[in-house]
């Protein structure tokens, strides 16, 4: 069996930094013990899986570990694949998934998510949350996600998890997103999954359906800037809009390929 594989940077304009994520365009679904497979050879953070549905696309996304409910990065890359190596002509790519209806605009080089808003609600999350990072957060809230909030940039930025600590909880899908006011931009953050492959994801799209209410509505404005600072690093335009957040980044191709194995 051959499949079609790119890998694409996304949230980024040039290769080696943004996050890079795996899409394989299909013709129809492959059994999921086979897409988790090819997940996990690939050892990037999500691999995209996409069918033709109607008018636009069914999507799906694998970590090396799980299959996942959300996944902005490699959205992003899916449709970039679409509107710039199949030939896809229309201004809006729509997708269906397991969070619902989405879509993403194409305009020149910008790529934006329409996706859903997942404002988050203050809690008391597990010890082993609080434990994991010092210092301890100035609030902690949750979505999808647990959202700990800190004072300024250099906390974000110099922060190291104690993994051991985290490794003792188990979130899937789910993850830790730790945030702050940033100094170029409105807000900076950075994303953490225990437990999985990969334990900090570089830039995450999906992070940004509960950052961007957040801010939104801490700060008193729609539209936001904002940077996700990993290593690797990604910066992202925002706007939120009711009940949908609008995420805009941009994408490159790193390379393009097939997959040949057997499936038998």
């Amino acid at each position: 069996m051959q499949i079609q594989l790119f890998q694409v940077d996304a949230f980024s304009d040039q290769v080696f930094s943004g996050n890079p994520a795996c899409v394989c365009p299909l013709q129809r679904w492959l059994p999921d013990d086979i897409l988790l497979k090819i997940a996990a050879e690939n050892a990037v953070a999500e691999t995209a899986f996409f069918i033709p549905e109607g008018e636009g696309f069914s999507i799906r996304w694998f970590t090396p570990d799980i299959e996942m409910d959300l996944c902005g990065h490699a959205t992003l890359a899916s449709a970039h694949v679409i509107s710039r190596h199949l030939g896809y002509r229309g201004a809006v790519i729509p997708f269906t998934s397991r969070s619902g209806r989405l879509a993403v605009q194409v305009a020149d080089s910008w790529l934006t998510l329409d996706f859903p808003s997942r404002p988050p609600l203050p809690c008391q999350p597990p010890d082993e949350v609080l434990l994991g990072f010092s210092p301890r957060p100035l609030a902690v809230f949750k979505a999808r996600d647990y959202l700990l909030v800190y004072e300024d940039e250099d906390t974000v930025r110099q922060m190291v998890p104690n993994q051991a600590v985290l490794n003792q909880i188990n979130l899937n899908p789910g993850g830790i997103i730790i945030t702050a006011p940033g100094r170029e931009v409105d807000f900076v953050s950075r994303f953490f999954t225990p437990q999985a492959t990969l334990f900090e994801d570089p830039v995450t799209g999906s992070a940004h359906c509960t950052l961007i209410p957040y801010w939104s509505e801490r700060l008193g404005k729609t539209s936001l800037t904002a940077r996700q600072v990993s290593q690797r690093g990604g910066y992202l335009i925002c706007r939120q809009q009711g009940e949908r957040v609008f995420i805009s980044g941009q994408a490159v191709t790193y390379f393009e390929g097939m997959l040949t194995f057997s499936s038998g």
